[in-house]
């Protein structure tokens, strides 16, 4: 009996993932502050075998539909990273790109970010100093 309750507790989760993903992607974008943070929700760095991480900035033009208008372009790059490192960033960002559009608009955020250049910032993440052990 307990087997099949935690099937039935296993299917329930999965069903419940499932209606908060597709809310997830149906989610309007009616802000600029919403812009940037759909296509945070894309995004997915390099793992940190394949590249350090740095920081990157794209700028990005949408159509009314919420299609990419024209090509984004790379502004910024850290500027410790090797050539490898910036390859796998601008990959990942574009993959990002490719995940979350079309944007969602509302019809008023349609007709507002229509041919509006973004400067959207993939940073990388911060991390905390190393702690400093303290003797008694």
């Amino acid at each position: 009996m307990a087997r099949r309750g935690g099937k039935l507790l296993l299917v329930a989760a999965m069903l419940l993932l499932g209606v908060a993903r597709a809310a997830a992607e149906d989610a309007q974008v009616n802000t600029i502050q919403d812009i940037f943070r759909h296509l945070r929700t894309c995004w997915r760095p390099p793992s940190p075998a394949k590249a350090r991480p740095l920081d990157i900035t794209v700028v990005v033009s949408f159509n009314r539909a919420g299609n990419i208008l024209g090509h984004p372009r790379v502004t910024y790059e850290s500027a410790e990273a090797s050539d490898n490192d910036r390859l796998q960033y601008r990959i990942a960002v574009m993959e990002a790109l490719q995940r979350c559009t079309p944007v969602p608009f509302t019809d008023a955020m349609a007709g507002a970010a229509a041919g509006r250049p973004f400067a959207i910032q993939f940073r990388k993440p911060k991390t905390s100093p190393p702690t400093q052990e303290r003797r008694a």
